[in-house]
């Protein structure tokens, strides 16, 4: 293991097969389809203008001819309702309570269309019109001298306490039956004079309104809506208490989620448990408090950047509940009537996501292992327990030929517990080997004379090389690694932009049709930003330009990409070298070209990637994931915590008293975070923490009985650092420092 000692220099199965229930008796409910999750992030705006490119030979060229002019405005889409990605029917539709439902059948067209039928059924009388419209003003005036609202309050208070009050107040005549459709019959001057006056009344009243258009939409629904139902919404819909988007404020919105969690978590487990109903009678609570947040958690996902982190959606009380039980019950009955978290993985922090992913395949090591004592009892032979294994056998010298050899030979056993022997090389595996091998061949296949990944300075992340070849195994070799380490719980120092984990889970279960498109995704400027930024700059100042973008830039819908010393044209549509891009079609170019850049170019690639990590990973447990948790699953948390790894650092040959050991704690704890990261990457091989926080790490501090001249020594493989006893705070502080600072890491250039 001495390469990977540190010593500074002077396609898988639907999700129907992955979890087919058994039979079940009684009156259960048959199993029903495992739907779809709803979405923990909605894409950006994919539906841009369409539009040409130009004759621009490389990035940079491009990007040193637009204008310095820049407007800060960015026109994004933001959509008008809430998105549940590929759910085809309702059947697969999230959740939803009765009442809902109901609602949800009814529409405006329903309305209307009965509305022309005749005979139309007689209309509700309404109350009596309390004001009006001079009235309303002569009672504003006299509130703004005298400073009393109550006449004015009392009439909002009124108004806005239900619907035939609402249509009482802005009827034309209230004595006049409308049986058409042709006039609302509304005092249209009459409403927006009371809006017009309600942004400058007290905040009482403000509130007043909006808690009595509340109470009126949260009223039981019986039947079909009528013609003075549509009139109250048609009023509603022109309150400009509406046209605030900042109506709660951040510090608001998050309360208002801690409250939710803190209802889940005492009603899971109350202090008190005779102070609350029997949980037969309750057993909505949970059900309808997780819907709210569900609620809460897409609008934020809507805002960009959202208005609180994902992770202030965790409700870390779930990490102590059964949650494999959770699991099953989702994977057994989906989104039907049978209650999970695992319906609202949103709240499921990412620590219990890896305890339910870990755990399953655990349970998938076990069934194929059993499979093959079986089917090797079957035919008479001793079973061997290396069989219990995927047992990898590499030379050094031909580590990513020999890994790949095995890999594709090996391949019905990928979910069996990994073990590597190095040919030639005496020992067991008791983990040590295991993250060598990761940490060489991560190494070797992301060296840049490989030519499998280009890696970018400016964003220090890798992306994939859109050079052709005749074979993408090696790519496929690479998703099958990152795979291996999640499935192991081993942490890898890799460095991809957030768009790779996007795009790993589109979709998250592969699907049955070899012909389906996988890896493909709606990207944005601020993906591209994540990889190439000086690019991305340029596209948004082209976006923004004020000149003539024709005139100035003479380009076409066409790209240019060097390969091996050769520029390539590529045509981003057909016949893209004759269209010229044009103020009103840049929007739909630089769409094109980022699509080209981050899906089409790299396609087969990325395929090949995608297919090789589903290999490994395939379960319905991916789609419980954001792409941010894929991201920490595979390379862990960039959140360090310093005294955290103080107090679970084992020591061999010091004591945590020893005089260097304090020397060496008062010397990290005043580090600045990048040299922290400098040295957890000498010692793990990666500055990102596991999912399970720093003791996951099993770090070790031993004493090397050597010169006080010599520097510190690193053994990645067990995370282990070898310090000799320094004698002075001032000698360890420098040697560290020399010593992180020189070595060779992992999966950079």
């Amino acid at each position: 293991m001495s390469e990977a000692d540190r010593v500074p220099s002077p396609a898988a199965p639907p999700a129907g097969a992955l979890a087919a229930p058994e039979e079940r008796k009684g009156k259960e409910p048959e199993r029903q389809k495992l739907p779809p999750i709803v979405s923990a992030g909605v894409g950006a705006t994919a539906g841009l203008d369409r539009g040409p490119k130009g004759q621009i030979s490389t990035s940079s060229s491009f990007i040193s001819t637009v204008s310095q002019k820049k407007e800060a405005a960015e026109n994004r889409g933001s959509p008008a309702h809430l998105v549940f990605p590929n759910i085809k029917n309702g059947k697969d539709a999230p959740p939803i309570c009765l009442d809902v439902r109901q609602k949800q059948r009814v529409s405006t067209d329903d309305a209307l269309s009965s509305e022309m039928k005749a005979p139309a059924p007689p209309e509700p009388a309404l109350p009596v019109q309390p004001k009006t419209m001079k009235d309303f003003q002569d009672d504003v005036e006299k509130a703004k001298s005298s400073g009393d609202w109550k006449a004015v309050h009392d009439f909002y208070l009124t108004t806005f306490d239900s619907f035939p009050e609402l249509n009482a107040a802005f009827k034309k005549d209230a004595s006049t039956s409308l049986n058409t459709i042709e006039d609302s019959g509304i005092n249209a001057k009459f409403v927006n004079a009371v809006y017009d006056a309600l942004l400058n009344t007290p905040q009482d009243i403000q509130k007043t309104v909006l808690k009595g258009i509340i109470n009126s939409l949260l009223r039981e629904w019986k039947g079909p809506r009528t013609k003075d139902d549509l009139r109250a919404y048609f009023i509603l819909v022109q309150n400009p208490q509406f046209n605030n988007t900042s109506t709660l404020s951040q510090k608001r919105f998050k309360q208002l989620v801690e409250r939710l969690l803190q209802f889940i978590s005492l009603r899971l487990f109350p202090a008190k448990p005779e102070e609350f109903p029997p949980i037969t009678k309750c057993s909505w609570w949970i059900p309808s408090a997780s819907k709210v947040l569900a609620l809460l958690n897409t609008a934020n996902n809507l805002v960009h950047p959202p208005l609180i982190p994902y992770t202030d959606f965790y409700n870390s009380t779930l990490d102590h509940i059964d949650l494999m039980e959770e699991y099953h019950t989702w994977q057994s009955f989906g989104n039907s009537h049978r209650f999970s978290f695992c319906q609202y993985p949103f709240v499921i922090s990412i620590a219990a996501k890896k305890i339910i992913i870990q755990r399953d395949s655990e349970q998938q090591m076990i069934s194929i292992a059993r499979q093959s004592l079986v089917d090797k009892v079957s035919r008479r032979q001793r079973p061997d327990m290396n069989m219990l294994f995927l047992n990898m056998k590499v030379r050094r010298t031909h580590l990513v030929s020999d890994s790949l050899d095995e890999l594709t030979r090996k391949r019905a056993d990928l979910k069996k517990k990994l073990k590597v022997t190095f040919v030639g090389e005496a020992g067991l595996d008791m983990g040590g080997l295991t993250k060598e091998w990761f940490l060489l061949l991560i190494r070797q296949i992301f060296h840049p004379d490989y030519g499998m990944f280009t890696y970018h300075k400016d964003s220090h992340c890798h992306w994939f090389s859109s050079f052709k070849c005749d074979n993408y195994s090696e790519f496929r070799l690479v998703g099958i690694l990152m795979g291996l380490a999640v499935y192991n719980s081993i942490t890898l120092d890799i460095r991809f932009p957030p768009c790779c984990y996007k795009k790993l889970l589109s979709p998250p279960i592969v699907p049955t049709d070899q012909n389906t498109p996988v890896g493909i995704c709606s990207v944005t400027t601020d993906d591209l930003c994540q990889i190439m930024p000086e690019l991305a700059h340029g596209l948004s100042e082209l976006l923004s330009y004020e000149g003539n973008v024709e005139e100035d830039f003479y380009s076409t819908f066409q790209v240019f990409q060097e390969e091996f010393g050769i520029i390539k044209s590529y045509n981003l549509k057909p016949g893209g070298d004759k269209i010229p891009v044009t103020n009103q079609n840049r929007k739909e170019y630089v769409q094109l070209y980022i699509d080209f850049l981050l899906n089409k170019s790299i396609y087969k690639q990325f395929a090949a990637f995608y297919y090789g990590f589903h290999s490994v990973c395939a379960s319905n447990a991916l789609m419980l994931l954001r792409p941010e948790e894929v991201e920490i699953l595979v390379c862990g948390s960039p959140e360090l915590d310093m005294h955290a790894l103080q107090r679970s650092t084992q020591y061999d040959g010091y004591a945590k008293t020893d005089v260097t050991i304090r020397y060496f704690w008062d010397v990290v704890l005043g580090f600045p975070l990048d040299l922290q990261k400098k040295l957890l990457h000498f010692t793990t091989g990666s500055d990102r923490v596991p999912v399970g926080g720093m003791a996951d790490l099993n770090f070790k501090i031993s004493k090397n009985e050597t010169s006080t001249n010599w520097l510190p020594v690193a053994h990645t493989c067990f995370n282990q650092l070898c310090l000799p006893p320094y004698k002075s705070k001032k000698d360890l502080k420098q040697k560290l420092i020399i010593g992180i600072s020189n070595s060779e890491g992992f999966g950079l250039e």
